[in-house]
């Protein structure tokens, strides 16, 4: 996901494959005349941040949560430039939006975006699309905290307009919802 503001263009996570780094950056600035000023990524994983790397040496300035970082660290992948210590308030041009850290679910360190003024809910890989029959890669959730996690997402963002989950279909806006059961069921066989 990206955002188009009167300041430039602000990323939401990287895409994985070494080969879309460049072209979506080519994308954007044909498609709206803008920059990417700012990249965040949502968790450690490499579908997140995978690109941080390269849009720092592009002079983008990339941001994850400390604990992305050190599970970044960790695993030897990818690391941003700043790290966030708490949830945070960022301004980009017209545009605010806050970070909030619910607590684990697909994995430890998974954030969500919130544009509280617009309702609109950025949930990266923590949300499901509607149209998805599980929470697929589960190889670092917790699976005891997960709905417990959601639950914590559906009281800070009450009623969003649109809920854009890390993969797949954002026109239906009950993936928050679709997702808490998932996993509700998956706690519940374990």
């Amino acid at each position: 996901m990206y955002l188009v503001t009167d300041d430039g263009v602000v990323m939401f996570d990287t895409p994985w494959d070494t080969t879309q780094f460049q072209p979506l950056l080519d994308s954007i600035k044909t498609r709206h005349n803008k920059n990417v000023i700012l990249c965040l990524a949502t968790h450690f994983h490499e579908d997140r941040t995978g690109g941080l790397q390269y849009y720092a040496q592009k002079g983008i300035k990339t941001y994850t949560t400390r604990q992305t970082d050190e599970l970044s660290k960790r695993r030897n992948m990818k690391r941003a430039e700043f790290l966030i210590d708490k949830d945070t308030v960022f301004k980009a041009g017209q545009y605010t939006f806050q970070t909030y850290f619910p607590g684990p679910g697909h994995a430890p360190d998974n954030i969500i975006i919130w544009f509280e003024k617009e309702k609109v809910l950025y949930g990266g890989c923590l949300i499901k699309s509607a149209d998805d029959r599980d929470l697929g890669n589960l190889s670092d959730a917790n699976v005891k905290e997960y709905a417990i996690t959601l639950e914590k997402v559906k009281a800070k963002c009450r009623k969003p307009k649109y809920i854009i989950p890390g993969h797949g279909n954002w026109i239906n806006t009950s993936s928050l919802e679709h997702s808490l059961q998932m996993a509700q069921q998956l706690r519940a066989k374990n």
